[in-house]
Formats: structure tokens, C-alpha cells, sequence
């Protein structure tokens, strides 16, 4: 918990029983206190087991073992930082209880008597699995790397990629009791200095115990709209995602603790864009994203469609007249509809609590009773299973699982009011979903821009893949400092 300023003492002992208490090293099995002494002078070293690298801290005993004694000792800690300690991450603090959340975040901290200062060793070495391609955003061709859950790192896989001297990456800790390590980043002459200045102070307002969510927690208390299933933010595991998003004058957060990157503002249509169609050529990358937006609204509207032209709410033309239902089954249409979306949705969260060894096992099962029984029994209709298979496949085609959420349950208010209201409550449904979205503007970007408010220029960016010479502007919603891409040379 945050606590009052307490300051570094030249007495040895009483800041090691201040240390001590507040680490609780009696009762923390892997907080160490190992007490020192080099050359008649006194030191003591805080450090919790498991952050910090033994190497490192066996080679700077070794170093502190060749002091020197002397009498003067008002610059102890300067020369102990510049000749002594052979590390790069070094700093002094003369707070104990900032030195006390320094030791739990990871650093080493040394303290030496006489000393009016705390030196803190970054020695810090966190457990953290190796790099791999993101699962939900894989491409065929392209970087493999994708972050992890340690901040440090995901941070050094976009420097590696943005070597800009204007890229920004501000520190600060968010949660009372969990401190945790949170990063905006942004390119200071690109990134709208209100939207920064946005999330910082939405970031200082974050009063909670800790971030056991990590980025999830983060965009609640920075969007709110807990009741609107649209995701506000998009996110990514892909530093070269990352990346393209900085220099076009987004707003990143990393989260200590979290593989995913949040990017800031966004909008609905950033959510249906995926890298794999700017890793392929242009013609390509276009077929890939109209396939993509085709599977996105039929699995929003292909079933409420459906829906009014077999209760004859519609009567279709000739050329459809072979849509409707041969055999309605035993069960009222609705229902078959509701009991398909429950047990598609069960489904879902089988497979991913399901070990991997185990998922196609599910998938055969999953067929049989579906696919087979329901229908031999009378349960379903073949038109259903059909409709509903085709609407789950453009859920999953939809590249943001949590868009493909929100659209699923859309889908099913679409259904109802088509069933209920017939055509006009349809139609009253998707004013109110169109309505619901034109009002949403995260960090003050409109959610639906360029389509609503309308920008021909922009338009052509959303529905096909333009080639990267040609996009010299960057987007004029996020009104940015540079907008030119591409400046020409002089």
C-alpha cells in the first residue's frame, strides 16, 4: 500500500529494521537479506529470490570484495556507482518505502551505513516463456515473434522495430497494493498530444488494489460503457502490428503481466483488418478483406434474413424461391434458432477449456449430435444447421475475437426482433445498432469514421488493401502532428 515518505537514516540498523519489517524477511521465504561487510564497512542487500540474476549479483560481491578501506566516507555511494559495481541499470534512492516497492518489483536494493541513499541494483530477471508467433494472429508469411508477459520485452520488440528518437515510452505503476508496470507509447511529433494526455490522466485516476487482469482492467476504467459489447480498444500480440499502428499516430499501453499490446483510438473497422493482408500483394490482400467483411455480416444478418423469409414475414423472388424450410421439425423455428446459439456458445467454451489433445474428439462429438441426431430426431431442420453452421463460420472469420462477441450477440437481438416485430422490428433493430455505434467515439475518435461521419478519401483504405507507396497520409481522425507519411525529399 502506498505509505507516507520515509527517509534513508545514516544509522545501518534502523534502516534495516524499517526493510525488514515492511519486507516481512522473516516471514518471506524467498525475500533475502544478506548482510555484508567490505573493508570495515557495513552494507546490507535486499532482493527477492527468483527476480534477480545470481551471476550478476555474484560478480558485484566479487567487485565490493576489492573496496579499499577508507576514513572518508561522504562519497560512498558515488564511488561505489561509478568504480565498484559493474552494472548498467544503477539508481539511489533516499525513500525507504520507495526502495521497499523497488525490491518487490524486482531491483536489488544495497544498503550501506553511514549513507544517507539506497543504491538499487536492476538485476531483475523475470520468468518468461520464449517467443512465439501469436495463435489469433498468425500469418503465412511474416515475423514470428509476438509479445510476452513481461512489459521489458515487449517493449524491445517494438524499439527494435521503430528506431524514431521521438518514440516515447512513460513508465508509471497503476494499483495500490499491486504496483504494476504500465507503458504508454507513442511517437511525440506524430501522436495527437490530447489524446496522450487523455490516457495519462484516465491512467492517474485508476484507484484499485491491483491489475489481476491486467490490460482488461486498464480499458474498463479507461472507456467504461460496461454495458456496450463493442470492444473500445483494439488489441495485439504482434509487435509489427504495433508498430504500423505508433506511426500512424496511435496511442499504445503495455501492461506488465500481459502478452497483448492496447491500441488507442480505434475504430470498428480497425477490428476487421489483420496482417496477413499486407504480407500479401495488394490484389490479394483486398480478395481477403472483402471475404472478410462478406463472412463478418452474414454472421450478423444471414440468420434474421432467413428467419422472415421462412416465416413468410418476406416473400423471396423467384430466383430464391428455394429458400425456406422443407421440414420444420418438431420444434418451433425460434426455439431451434435458441437452442443452436445456446449450444453452439457451449461449445466455444468446451473447446477452450478442452485440452488440445482432446479438442478433435469434441469436434467429432460435436458433429454427431448436431449434425446427425438433432436432426434425425426432429429436433432441427436441415435449413437451421445450414444458416447457423455458415454464421459461426464468419464469426470465426471475424480477426477480433472480442468484435466477433459483441456481432454474436447482435446477431441474436437481430433474430428476436425478427421474430417478434417481423420486417419493421428488424429494421428498428438495426437503426438501433447503427445508432449505438455512430454515438461510441473512444478517446474522441467516431467509432464508424470514415463511413459515418463520411470521408471519401478514407473510404477507399476500409474496403480494400492499398498498396503501402500510396498511403502517404496518415488518417485525418486521429488528427496527428505529422500527417505526411511520405514527405518528399529536398
Amino acid at each position: 500500500m502506498d505509505k507516507h515518505t520515509v527517509p534513508v537514516s545514516g544509522d545501518i540498523e534502523e534502516n534495516k529494521a524499517y526493510l525488514s519489517s515492511e519486507l516481512a524477511v522473516d516471514k518471506n521465504f524467498d525475500i533475502i537479506e544478506l548482510e555484508l561487510e567490505y573493508n570495515g564497512l557495513e552494507m546490507v542487500l535486499y532482493m527477492v529470490d527468483g527476480f534477480v540474476k545470481d551471476d550478476a549479483m555474484t560478480q558485484i560481491q566479487r567487485e565490493l570484495d576489492h573496496l579499499k578501506p577508507s576514513k572518508q566516507r561522504i562519497e560512498v555511494i558515488q564511488s561505489l556507482i561509478t568504480s565498484r559495481i559493474p552494472y548498467v541499470e544503477l539508481d539511489t534512492s533516499d525513500d525507504l518505502n520507495e526502495v521497499v516497492n523497488q525490491v518487490l518489483s524486482g531491483p536489488a536494493a544495497l544498503v550501506v551505513d553511514g549513507q544517507n541513499e539506497v543504491i538499487l541494483i536492476d538485476t531483475r530477471e523475470y520468468p518468461v516463456r520464449s517467443l512465439e508467433e501469436p495463435q489469433t494472429e498468425q500469418v503465412v508469411r511474416g515475423a514470428k515473434d509476438g509479445f510476452v508477459e513481461t512489459i521489458i520485452f515487449n517493449m524491445a520488440l517494438t524499439r527494435r522495430r521503430i528506431r524514431d528518437r521521438n518514440l516515447r515510452m512513460e513508465y508509471s505503476r497503476v494499483g495500490r497494493r499491486s504496483l504494476t508496470d504500465v507503458c504508454i507509447s507513442y511517437i511525440a511529433d506524430i501522436a495527437n498530444e490530447d489524446i496522450v494526455e487523455r490516457i495519462k490522466d484516465g491512467l492517474n485516476q485508476v484507484v484499485i488494489d491491483g491489475l489481476p487482469m491486467a490490460d482488461k482492467t486498464i480499458e474498463e476504467y479507461l472507456f467504461g460503457q460496461y454495458l456496450n459489447p463493442y470492444p473500445l480498444v483494439r488489441y495485439t500480440e504482434r509487435p509489427d502490428t504495433a508498430a504500423v499502428h505508433l506511426l500512424e499516430g496511435h496511442v499504445l499501453i503495455y501492461v506488465d503481466g500481459s502478452p497483448t499490446a492496447i491500441i488507442v483510438p480505434c475504430t470498428f473497422w480497425h477490428h476487421l483488418q489483420h496482417a496477413e493482408e499486407y504480407r500479401q500483394k495488394p490484389v490479394v490482400g483486398t480478395m481477403h478483406r472483402v471475404v472478410r467483411f462478406v463472412s463478418v455480416f452474414v454472421s450478423l444478418f444471414l440468420l434474421p434474413l432467413w428467419f422472415l423469409f421462412a416465416a413468410e414475414s418476406l416473400t423471396p423472388p423467384d430466383y430464391l424461391s428455394y429458400i425456406g424450410v422443407e421440414e420444420s421439425g418438431k420444434v418451433p423455428l425460434l426455439a431451434q434458432f435458441i437452442i443452436a446459439e445456446i449450444g453452439i456458445e457451449m461449445l466455444r467454451m468446451a473447446a477452450i477449456h478442452t485440452p488440445s489433445a482432446l479438442a478433435t474428439a469434441l469436434g467429432i462429438i460435436a458433429a454427431i449430435l448436431i449434425g446427425e441426431i438433432a436432426i434425425e430426431v426432429g429436433l432441427f431442420s436441415y435449413e437451421v444447421v445450414l444458416y447457423l453452421a455458415v454464421a459461426a463460420i464468419g464469426s470465426y472469420a471475424t480477426p477480433s475475437y472480442e468484435l466477433s462477441l459483441a456481432n454474436r450477440i447482435w446477431r441474436f437481438i437481430f433474430l428476436l426482433a425478427a421474430a417478434i416485430g417481423g420486417v419493421p422490428g428488424f429494421i428498428l433493430a438495426i437503426t438501433i445498432w447503427m445508432l449505438i455505434l455512430t454515438a461510441l467515439k473512444p478517446a474522441g475518435v467516431p467509432y464508424l469514421w470514415p463511413l459515418l461521419p463520411f470521408s471519401l478519401s478514407n473510404m477507399g483504405d476500409i474496403f480494400k488493401r492499398k498498396p503501402i507507396p500510396l498511403k502517404k497520409d496518415r488518417p485525418e481522425a486521429l488528427d496527428v502532428g505529422d500527417p505526411d507519411k511520405a514527405p518528399t525529399q529536398s
